[in-house]
């Protein structure tokens, strides 16, 4: 499928901006979105490295570069990536959500705590945080907290179905059968693909009270 025309403009564009001034870094980050965009995640991540190269406040190069080393499967260089970005600024929110959330899937309890919490200071606006650090929660074994941080994650976003997800399963684990159950039905009613094993170990347990 060719891309869009006014892609196709824009993309051709920063190509001419490069040729005028190969150090381009912006022109090289806007390519490199592009490519990724279209899927290209060898060509994008030659763009964001040369931008960074190039260019002395590319901290959100970095954070693209942290997706790709993600989709590749290195979490060890995501966590290098997004260390990059919150170097450059300190308060950019999404590099330390991104951080949380590949120490999380590294088992690195505690930095994801750190890390995700931080985001939410700075933005506490970022669903997937908020849900990320239910889950650090229960990964440290402390499913009171991970209870209190998922009511307040969907009482400021109702109707996010990994929040109500993973508040779910923190009152599986308490034992709290009837609240687990309200909140797998919302996360299915909000479009989540609740885990058919959470299910089929929840449907024995439906109907009974706290």
């Amino acid at each position: 499928m060719s891309a869009p025309r006014d892609a196709e403009r824009f993309i051709a564009e920063q190509k001419r901006r490069l040729r005028e001034t190969p150090e381009c870094a912006t022109a090289l980050y806007n390519l490199g979105v592009s490519a990724l965009q279209e899927g290209r995640l060898e060509e994008a991540a030659d763009y964001f490295e040369e931008a960074i190269e190039n260019g002395d406040r590319m901290f959100e190069a970095w954070v693209n570069l942290g997706y790709i080393y993600y989709k590749w499967g290195d979490l060890d260089r995501v966590v290098l990536a997004n260390k990059k970005a919150i170097e450059i600024e300190p308060r950019y929110a999404r590099g330390y959500a991104n951080l949380g959330f590949a120490y999380l899937q590294l088992v690195q309890t505690d930095e994801a705590i750190a890390a995700l919490e931080k985001a939410i200071e700075l933005n506490p606006r970022i669903v997937q945080a908020w849900a990320n650090l239910i889950s650090a929660y229960l990964q440290k074994g402390d499913v009171e907290k991970a209870i209190e941080i998922g009511e307040k994650l969907v009482e400021m976003a109702p109707d996010f179905g990994l929040g109500h997800n993973n508040l779910a399963y923190a009152y599986y684990l308490k034992g709290n059968y009837a609240k687990a159950s309200k909140h797998v039905d919302l996360a299915v009613k909000f479009g989540f693909p609740v885990h058919p094993d959470f299910l089929r170990e929840l449907e024995p347990h439906r109907g009974n009270e706290e």
